[in-house]
C-alpha cells in the first residue's frame, strides 16, 4: 500500500460507491485528485489535464412560435411536466433522436422530498422518461451536493426515480472534472463536471426556495451544482458569480418546481412549517424571465435581487417576464 497508510473502517466500501456511481469515465476524465477530502467538504480539488477546456452552447435555436415561459398548476406531476414542456414545444423541439442529455437538479442536501430542500424526484422521473420519448439515446442525472452526495441522492428520492425512469446517475466522486474557462468577471477557470463536456444538451431542473445570501435559489443559482473546488469563494460576490454562471452553462431548458416552496431557513430546510404548497410547474427557454415570475411564489421583487438586473445587462434574457410570450395552464 501506498504512503496513505490504512483506510479506516468502511472507506473502502464508500470508495468503491464513488468508483461505482462517480464520474469516471473515457478519454475526458481527469486524473485522480491529489489528497484531500471527498467533494462535499471545503477541500480544494486539484485538477490535472493538458488544456483548459469551454462548454458549448447547449440551447436550441429561438422561435416565435413558442412561449418563453410556460406556469402550469395542478397536482399530478407527470401530467404538469408533460403540459409546461408541449406549451414550449415538446421536448422534440430540445431534444433530437440520438443526443445524450444531462439533468441537473437540486440534489444539494441531506434532506426528504417533503423538506423542499431539493427537487421533487418525480419531476426528476418525468422529465427522464420526456427525454426519452424524444429519442435520446442516455439520459444523465448528476448535481454536485454540499453534504454527503451518496445520503443525500439516497434521501432526496432522486437517485431512486432517476434510475427506475431509465437514466444514469452520476454522483460526483474525487475526479471527473474538466478545468474549463467559465470566462466571467469573477468565474475564471474553475472545474467543471466532465459529463458537461460529453453531452449535446443540458436540462436545468431548479426548486425554488429562500437562500441566506441571494434572498433566492431559482434557476440559474442552480448551476452551481455542476462546478467543484471551493465553491464557498463564490458566495463573497454571489450576485456576479450566478450571473457568470448562467453566461457559461447556457442550458436548453429549465423546467421548475415550485410544487413545494422554502419559504425560510434557506438553502438546507428542515422544518415542514417553512414549506408551502404551492402545486406549479415552470418551463422556459429564457432563465431570467423564468427568475423574475418565481420570485412571487417568495414575495420578492427583482429589484430585492441584484443578479437579475446584472443578467439582463449581459443579455441573457429579460426581467419583465410579462411583456413576453408566455402561458399559464391548469390540468388535473
Amino acid at each position: 500500500m501506498s504512503g496513505r497508510g490504512k483506510r479506516k473502517p468502511g472507506e473502502a466500501k464508500t470508495r468503491r460507491l464513488f468508483l461505482r456511481d462517480g464520474l469516471i469515465t473515457g478519454g475526458l476524465a481527469v486524473g485522480a485528485v491529489a489528497g484531500g477530502g471527498w467533494l462535499y467538504s471545503d477541500t480544494p480539488m486539484p485538477v490535472r489535464q493538458a488544456k483548459v477546456a469551454t462548454l458549448p452552447d447547449y440551447r436550441v435555436a429561438v422561435s416565435a412560435h413558442y412561449p418563453v415561459l410556460s406556469v402550469v398548476r395542478g397536482q399530478d406531476v407527470w401530467a404538469m411536466a408533460s403540459e409546461s414542456v408541449a406549451r414550449l414545444g415538446g421536448m422534440g423541439r430540445f431534444v433530437q433522436k440520438g443526443e445524450s442529455v444531462l439533468l441537473k437538479p437540486n440534489v444539494g442536501w441531506d434532506r426528504f422530498p417533503e423538506q423542499a430542500a431539493n427537487t421533487r424526484p418525480e419531476l426528476v422521473g418525468a422529465l427522464v422518461r420526456l427525454c426519452q420519448q424524444a429519442g435520446a439515446a442516455q439520459v444523465y442525472v448528476s448535481d454536485l451536493s454540499l453534504n454527503d452526495p451518496q445520503r443525500c441522492f439516497f434521501r432526496s428520492g432522486i437517485e431512486k426515480a432517476a434510475q427506475e425512469a431509465g437514466a444514469k446517475v452520476l454522483i460526483p466522486g474525487r475526479d471527473g472534472f474538466i478545468q474549463t474557462d467559465m470566462g466571467g468577471e469573477v468565474l475564471g477557470v474553475w472545474p467543471v463536471l466532465e459529463v458537461m463536456h460529453r453531452v449535446q444538451r443540458v436540462i436545468n431542473l431548479p426548486i425554488v426556495k429562500h437562500h441566506s445570501l441571494s434572498h433566492c435559489t431559482l434557476s440559474m443559482k442552480n448551476h452551481y451544482g455542476v462546478i467543484g473546488g471551493r465553491r464557498n469563494r463564490l458566495h463573497q460576490n454571489i450576485h456576479t458569480s450566478i450571473v457568470d454562471l448562467a453566461a457559461a452553462v447556457k442550458p436548453t431548458l429549465t423546467v421548475m418546481d415550485a410544487t413545494r416552496v422554502l419559504m425560510r431557513n434557506g438553502p438546507t430546510g428542515g422544518n415542514l412549517a417553512d414549506v408551502s404548497q404551492q402545486n406549479t410547474l415552470l418551463a422556459a427557454t429564457d432563465e431570467v424571465a423564468l427568475d423574475s415570475y418565481a420570485l412571487s411564489f417568495l414575495n420578492l421583487t427583482p429589484e430585492q435581487v441584484p443578479y437579475l438586473g446584472m443578467a439582463q445587462q449581459r443579455g441573457l434574457g429579460k426581467v419583465d417576464w410579462k411583456g413576453l410570450n408566455w402561458v399559464e395552464r391548469q390540468v388535473g
